[in-house]
């Protein structure tokens, strides 16, 4: 990606974490920055294992940000490769890995009145929204520029019924896929 850019040009930003659906929020990021005729700034968070201040308060673990840094660069890469086949979009931009937690770090990352920040939503239980924070209601809720979350792919609920079932050993009903995706079934199996 290239790293040089102009003040007057609208940037699509988007989370990236490496989970499914933010790689669908990617793919959606790059059509959105090709139609709009903007830089695609794919940007992934992070912070150390314990938290910020804990990293603070014992300074052996300090000695581990290198190595942790590195590692979200890599699953960013990862992120671009599984999208994009490279680390090249397609589109002029740059890749960020940022500091912190995610929902404040994408809203100071997308801090321009024209800049369209984009992150995964949906597909949470009520365990996890419970347990840990949304980041896409975080964004919602304080960014300074339009915010378009982006819902799971359809495929993720058929593909999560279908590891359930393999998980507990259960016969797969396939029927549902040929009507789905018009897709016939194996021979022997049935609807």
């Amino acid at each position: 990606m290239s790293e040089s850019r102009t003040p007057s040009t609208s940037r699509v930003v988007v989370g990236v974490s490496g989970s499914p659906g933010s790689l669908t929020a990617l793919a959606r990021a790059a059509d959105e920055a090709r139609h709009r005729g903007a830089e695609l700034w794919p940007v992934l968070t992070w912070q150390a294992p314990e938290g910020d201040p804990a990293a603070r308060r014992f300074p052996a673990s300090a000695t581990m940000v290198p190595e942790w840094e590195l590692l979200a660069r890599e699953r960013l890469l990862g992120a671009l490769r599984d999208v994009f086949g490279g680390a090249d979009t397609g589109s002029a931009g740059q890749a960020l890995v940022v500091r912190g937690a995610p929902g404040p770090a994408l809203v100071r990352t997308a801090d321009r009145d024209d800049d369209l920040l984009l992150v995964g939503a949906g597909g949470r239980g009520r365990l996890r929204r419970a347990l840990w924070p949304s980041v896409s209601r975080y964004c919602l809720a304080h960014a300074g520029c339009p915010v378009l979350a982006v819902p799971p792919s359809p495929l993720r609920a058929t593909l999560a019924t279908v590891h359930r079932r393999n998980a507990l050993r259960l016969r797969l009903d396939t029927g549902h896929l040929e009507r789905e995706f018009g897709t016939p079934a194996p021979r022997g199996e049935s609807a």
